[in-house]
């Protein structure tokens, strides 16, 4: 798909991944005008007539809006977040296939994954056993967009797609969106105060899959441009790395050198996530090119620039 005299919706543009992919698109010369990103004041995506709205005369949907949070956001509000997701998906999707859009592709999430797959996380085992309990009211949803997809593949020829997202950071990410920023503003903090520690949630042994903002949406538009099959597809970097060495890493870079302590009364969630990412490279050339470290020292000089304004 050449996506230059597309019409494209993207919904969630104002959060941190839409932002992000926008600004790809464009760098990519689509015209700005060809791009429609309505707020959830503007559409409520919830609603059937709102979802055929935003769907007029598009060419490609990328549906990158979700609801979604930290642990305890999935502890606080596991009904909200599974309707949220589900239904916003659901009525998209079937008024992108209602309207005769060309393509739709879907935004999932790693979390979709089951805890018992085995490492590094294969597509052809999304379908091994349960996803981790704390996060199943988030990828259940997610995961029913994927054989929405499917379905509609096979009944109607609907060319929709399905990315794996695995945990993405960068610029435009609120200081409360995940562990680095979360961990960067408390750095940051105890830096300002002079504290001798700081607190992480978990025991710090968890290992995740981190995604610079920019790898990221490179690989989606590349997904949009040249993938059109029915199979799931992973998106991430293909490095391991436990949350207590984020931590340190990042006190590293900040010049703060204090006492780690862990909040072991918060959850871990899954212990384990790592992604193998062949099948997007083989299929749509994608390699995520950002060193880990590199992101990072990107990610805590745009946290400083937000707060020295």
């Amino acid at each position: 798909m050449d996506l230059k005299n597309k019409k494209i919706l993207v919904t969630g543009g104002g959060g941190f991944l839409g932002q992000n992919l926008i600004k790809k698109l464009l760098e990519r010369n689509v015209a700005r005008e060809n791009i429609y990103s309505p707020s959830a004041a503007e559409l409520d995506l919830r609603v059937r007539r709102n979802c055929e709205e935003a769907v007029k005369g598009a060419g490609l949907v990328i549906h990158a809006a979700g609801i979604t949070g930290n642990v305890q956001m999935h502890r606080d509000h596991p009904g909200q977040i599974f309707y949220d997701n589900l239904v916003m998906g659901v009525e998209l999707m079937e008024a992108a296939r209602k309207a005769g859009v060309e393509k739709f592709v879907t935004i999932g999430s790693a979390t979709e994954y089951p805890e018992n797959a085995r490492l590094p996380l294969r597509e052809e085992d999304l379908w091994v056993g349960p996803v981790e309990e704390n996060h199943a009211p988030y990828t259940v949803a997610k995961k029913m967009l994927l054989v929405q997809a499917q379905a509609y593949r096979r009944q109607y020829g609907f060319n929709a797609i399905h990315l794996l997202l695995t945990s993405m950071y960068g610029s435009g990410e609120h200081k409360d969106g995940g562990p680095i920023p979360s961990i960067i503003q408390r750095v940051a903090d105890a830096r300002k105060s002079g504290s001798k520690y700081i607190e992480v949630w978990g025991t710090g042994k968890p290992t995740r899959d981190f995604l610079y903002a920019e790898d990221a949406v490179e690989g989606i538009v590349l997904a949009a441009e040249k993938y059109d099959k029915p199979e799931p597809i992973n998106l991430g970097s293909g490095y391991e790395i436990s949350i207590r060495e984020v931590a340190e890493t990042i006190m590293k870079s900040m010049g703060l050198k204090a006492e780690l302590k862990f909040d072991t009364s918060k959850p871990d969630g899954q212990m384990r996530r790592i992604l193998d990412t062949g099948r997007a490279e083989k299929e749509f050339g994608f390699k995520a090119v950002t060193d880990f470290e590199d992101g990072l020292r990107k990610t805590i000089a745009y946290h400083a620039s937000l707060s020295a304004n």
